[in-house]
């Protein structure tokens, strides 16, 4: 955490505490410089942050001061999360801003900010919170398999994901944000692929994978459910109004291998098909990474412990 969110935080509880009351000077730029040893810059940051977050306010003659009402009443920071999944649930984190939050707690704009430092913290919040209500599977990888355990996680992240369509468009692979309970899943990942002997140097790589595929077929998911508010049909409803449009795309032999799929063969496809297929291709994949156990190849054990 950067030292002035930490310094401003410290205020924060001392001000919801009650410690510091309405009207009670807060410490000084200078002062904040003396206690916490930091840079005029950052002291000054501090005091912007509080001042952003509704908690204090310049008083002619007295120089910053605990706001009238910072601690009357309002939500606590747990409510502010799960008002806020709950909107990025119904409306995607697009629909999502603070002051759309605000409105549904009833509470000035600046008044979330004593909660949050800034959007970012919020998503991190939201993301570990749905996270945290999925704990990885009741499986064991030294009885279950490193494989059914693989299987288990990446099933459980998929339904949590179509429970939350926002979810994937939060996460990054490349700037990945700290959620302990997201962490968590990775560590559980790992732990299931060191039962299963796999060297350490795969372990992580194997286990991100994992998860970057779950959620790569995932970012589609909150495509389809703006599609089906707007339209008000379901992807199969969807796909029964595109006959005609599929028959002249086949027509003439141009595509003779989708034909035979789509018509001969009569192939049923989804994302919840495609992940499942593409689940089992890469752990078949991970399985020839696994040292060579007796007098079979590298990929001969189909994953028990």
């Amino acid at each position: 955490m950067n030292a002035y969110r930490r310094i401003a935080d410290e205020i924060a509880a001392r001000i919801a505490s009650g410690d510091l009351a309405p009207g009670a000077r807060v410490p000084s730029t200078r002062q904040i410089m003396a206690e916490y040893g930091v840079a005029m810059a950052t002291a000054t940051r501090v005091i912007t942050a509080l001042r952003e977050r509704g908690l204090v306010q310049t008083r002619r003659g007295h120089g910053t001061v605990v706001a009238t009402g910072a601690v009357a009443g309002g939500p606590d920071r747990e409510r502010v999360v799960r008002t806020a999944v709950a909107i990025a649930d119904a409306e995607g984190l697009t629909g999502l801003s603070i002051r759309r939050l605000a409105g549904e707690l009833g509470i000035p704009t600046m008044s979330v900010y004593r909660h949050i430092a800034d959007k970012e913290e919020l998503v991190l919040l939201m993301m570990d919170e749905v996270m945290g209500g999925t704990p990885p599977p009741a499986l064991s990888p030294a009885t279950d398999g490193w494989r059914a355990c693989l299987e288990a996680l990446a099933r459980l992240q998929w339904q949590l994901y179509r429970r939350h369509a926002w979810l994937a468009q939060a996460i990054s692979f490349s700037r990945p944000l700290p959620a302990p309970n997201a962490m968590a899943h990775t560590e559980w990942a790992m732990a299931a692929l060191d039962a299963g002997g796999f060297e350490p140097a795969v372990q992580l790589s194997a286990a991100a994978t994992l998860a970057n595929y779950v959620r790569g077929t995932a970012v589609n998911l909150e495509e389809e459910q703006q599609a089906v508010q707007e339209t008000g049909m379901t992807d199969q409803d969807w796909f029964e109004t595109q006959h005609e449009r599929v028959a002249a795309a086949l027509a003439g032999g141009r595509l003779p291998m989708m034909t035979r799929a789509l018509v001969g063969e009569g192939v049923e496809f989804s994302l919840d098909i495609l992940l499942e297929f593409g689940l089992q291709r890469l752990l078949d994949g991970l399985a020839v990474l696994r040292p060579v156990r007796g007098n079979g190849p590298p990929g001969n054990d189909p994953g028990g412990p």
